[in-house]
Order: structure tokens, then sequence, then C-alpha cells
């Protein structure tokens, strides 16, 4: 109905990008549809629900950051004049998105508010275009979420438990042992896992803002990771520019598996 070019990102992430191509007052149209269908989903909500007032509708832009300062203006007069003359709240995000050079402009308001708001955002962004190359936003797939119930482990997939086997074996391992190996014994042992298995390798990456829940205190958890699964586990030291740490694990295909599990746990 709009004419806009319409793209939503692909569903394996706890977030999707909406992406709206055309002429402004194409992306416009669309927009408006969009704010009137959130709105909808509210009332709808709201339907038996004891609230009393009603919450705006907010959406979330992703902008190039080398946008953003043009849209808050010389002391933010940019920003406080969209706000006063649309009368929708509006925010931009003082860091970048993760791995990109994109910023996330929140707006909240009435449907009608919003739609106002959009428009003046869109003149902002076609008088002044973005500089240098951007890098977009993509939202990570969200790693499902490990639930143990009667001894069995199973993954979250939306709203349904899926069993999986592999964690089970694990998890019923782990549980059969104390978690602490008495020192001097290297790999604790497990029944049917014979030390003399081949040892391999397996490399990970874990973004650098997760890596400390990893290592624990002075370590702590890392230790209690490498004592439960019998594996050796080696963290690179962070490499400049790089959003990622590299993790190597070493030992039998069990012990591995078991300290990846552990590691994803955390």
């Amino acid at each position: 109905q709009s004419g806009a070019r319409i793209n939503i990102s692909e569903g394996s992430c706890p977030e999707r990008i909406v992406t709206i191509t055309g002429p402004t007052d194409a992306i416009f149209k669309a927009f408006s549809m969009i704010a009137l269908k959130f709105e909808e989903d509210i009332n709808a909500s709201m339907t038996n629900s004891t609230v009393t007032s009603k919450p705006p509708v907010t959406l979330r832009l992703v902008v190039p950051a080398s946008q953003c300062g043009s849209l808050i203006g010389k002391g933010g007069s940019k920003i406080k004049e969209i706000r006063e003359s649309t009368g929708a709240q509006v925010q931009v995000a003082g860091d970048m998105l993760p791995n990109s050079t994109e910023r996330a402009v929140t707006i909240s308001g009435t449907p009608d508010a919003i739609i106002q708001c959009v428009k003046q955002i869109c003149v902002v962004m076609l008088e002044s275009p973005p500089k240098g190359a951007t890098i977009p936003y993509r939202p990570k797939p969200a790693s499902a979420p490990i639930i143990f119930a009667g001894g069995q482990a199973f993954t979250i997939q939306g709203q349904y438990a899926i069993p999986h086997p592999d964690l089970t074996k694990l998890h019923q391992l782990a549980m059969q042992h104390p978690p602490f190996t008495p020192l001097g014994q290297t790999t604790p042992g497990f029944p049917g896992l014979d030390a003399t298995t081949p040892t391999s390798s397996h490399e990970l990456t874990i973004p650098n803002d997760l890596i400390g829940c990893i290592i624990g205190r002075q370590g702590s958890k890392i230790n209690e990771i490498r004592q439960m699964s019998g594996a050796q586990i080696k963290i690179a030291n962070a490499t400049e520019g790089s959003a990622e740490r590299q993790v190597t694990i070493t030992g039998s295909p069990a012990n591995i598996s078991l300290a990846q599990y552990l590691i994803n746990a955390r």
C-alpha cells in the first residue's frame, strides 16, 4: 500500500531489523502503518489488563553514527526542535550498536507524533548524508538457554523445550561425580571415558564483554571448568580492534564437549 520497499532481517535473533526504502512520502506511509499496527497491539494487550494509562508507541531507529550529529544539532538544538514541534520523545544512544557504526535512536509517543517525528528525521538525513563507510548493525542470534529437568537437558526454542540427548549424557556424567577431583589427579575419572582416548583441540570465539564471567575472579571460574571437564583451556590475549577472544580447548572428545557445555552454561 505504501509503495515502499520493506525488508525484514532473518528471524533467529531476539531483534529483527526492518529496512524501509523509497521516497520520503512512501517511507512515511509505511511508517504510519507500522506505528498504527503497534498501537493496535498495545490496545489489544490492554483490553484485559488493569493498567489505566496507555503506554506510548515506541520505535527504535538504527541511524549511521555520522548522521547523528546533524540530528542532535548544535548544543542539542535540532533534537529539541523535533521534540517540541512533534510532541514525540526522541533519544539518541551515546554508544554505537555492537560491531557497527550505527546508533539507536528511540522515539516514542502517539502514532501521530511518531509519524511527524520520522518525517523530520528523514528530512535531516536527506540534508546531511552519511560520511565515510557505514558498518550496519546485525543482531546476533540468541544462544538458546538450557534447562535441566528430571535428569534431562532441554534447549529452549521459542515456547518449546527440545530434549537434547548429548547434553543429557553430559549432565548425567556431571551429576554422578563430585565436581572437584583430588589434587594431583588430572582428569576426573568418568566411567566409560578412557584416559588413553585420543586428544583433539577445539576453538571457540567469545565476545570480550562475556570473557570476564567465564574467567571469574582471579581465574576461579575457568579453573573450576578446567577441573570439572578435565580439558585444557587456553584463552588468547585480547587483540587490538577485535571484539572477540579466541579460546582453545584440548582433551578427549568428551572432555571437550563438557568444557564447551560448561562455558556455554556460564
